[in-house]
């Protein structure tokens, strides 16, 4: 799953959603130095991962996007996905979106110290940009894809996944709300199995 879904699936809890959030900077075990609810962030965050990776949905709407973007598929459907939660953001958030995305643009700003250098470099595009609420829109998506594209070179056509995304629309949203009912149902349990563990 991409950003907003992580931050989303964080339940509320401004540490873990740190954590969750830069999760992908950190490599191994290089984060015990953090604080704790951090580190349980990271941990999620990467359960998130690996259930999505397994999931048969989510592998679908990979399958679907491999012939033209072979293996950044997975890559380009965590957008995908990214876009229909913040498109349909109300059903998931009696916060409003924007609201939402601007606490946690907050929250990233309070910690900026203990960022990754990673993170602290994209953090100033992101805000200034807005990513996380222009991802409801396919325009905002389709600039996410573009800038993708120019980090990973032409080999990956992601200059040209948003074609993909309005080609199949309808399926790939049906997919996503298919899919993120079981991912809320996973990221709650393994939320509360690892914040309550930590606890005793």
């Amino acid at each position: 799953m991409n950003f907003l879904a992580h931050i989303f699936l964080s339940f509320g809890d401004e540490e873990v959603s740190i954590g969750n959030f830069i999760a992908d900077s950190i490599q191994g075990n290089r984060f015990k130095h953090l604080p704790e609810k951090i580190q349980q962030g990271i941990v999620l965050h990467r359960a998130i991962d690996t259930y999505t990776d397994a999931h048969p949905i989510y592998r679908k709407s990979s399958r679907r996007l491999h012939k033209n973007h072979s293996h950044f598929s997975r890559v380009i459907v965590d957008v995908f996905y990214d876009h229909f939660l913040a498109a349909n953001w109300e059903h998931y958030s009696k916060e409003g979106l924007e609201n939402f995305v601007g606490r946690f643009y907050t929250l990233l700003k309070e910690h900026y110290e203990i960022l990754p250098e990673h993170t602290k470099h994209l953090m100033p595009y992101m805000i200034r940009d807005n990513w996380l609420v222009n991802y409801a829109h396919v325009e905002g998506i389709d600039r996410v894809l573009k800038g993708l594209y120019r980090r990973t070179g032409r080999k990956s056509n992601m200059d040209r996944a948003a074609e993909d995304l309005l080609q199949h629309y309808d399926v790939f949203k049906e997919e996503f709300t298919l899919f993120f009912a079981d991912l809320i149902i996973f990221s709650r349990e393994k939320f509360e199995n690892i914040t309550n563990s930590s606890s005793e």
